[in-house]
C-alpha cells in the first residue's frame, strides 16, 4: 500500500509541474516583446565566436564577407533565408536596404508576426 501511495504522490507532483509549465508557456506566448538592439548585438557576437571556433565550417572563415554571411545566417536562419540566401553579400557590398529588411524580419520574428511583405518593404 505504501508503494502505491508513494507513486500517487509522484503523479500529483508531475501533474502540477505540467500545469505550471503549460501556464508559463501560455503567459510567455502572450507577452512577446520585440528583440532589442542589445540582444541582436550580443547574439551576433556569439555567432562570430562560434564561427571563429570552426562550428560553422571553414567556408565561414574564408573571408570577411563569408564570415558576415555566416553570422547573419547564425543570427536568424529564417531571416537570412528570406533576405540573403538567394543573393549573399559579396566582397565590398553594403546593402542598406536588405540590412533594414533583415532587421525588420528579426523584429517580426521576435513578435511571432507574419513575414509577408518584408522583402521590398524598404525599397
Amino acid at each position: 500500500m505504501g508503494f502505491l501511495k508513494q507513486h500517487k504522490n509522484y503523479m500529483v507532483l508531475i501533474t502540477w509541474a505540467l500545469v505550471f509549465l503549460f501556464c508559463s508557456i501560455n503567459v510567455s506566448a502572450k507577452s512577446r516583446r520585440p528583440i532589442s538592439e542589445y540582444e541582436i548585438r550580443e547574439t551576433k557576437n556569439q555567432c562570430y565566436t562560434d564561427i571563429e571556433s570552426g562550428l560553422w565550417g571553414q567556408h565561414c572563415k574564408f573571408s570577411k564577407i563569408a564570415k558576415e554571411n555566416c553570422a547573419l545566417n547564425c543570427l536568424s536562419p529564417t531571416c537570412y533565408q528570406l533576405i540573403y540566401e538567394s543573393d549573399p553579400l559579396e566582397e565590398g557590398e553594403k546593402d542598406y536596404t536588405r540590412s533594414q529588411e533583415y532587421k525588420y524580419c528579426m523584429h517580426r520574428v521576435s513578435l511571432g508576426e507574419s513575414l509577408d511583405g518584408i522583402r521590398g518593404a524598404f525599397e
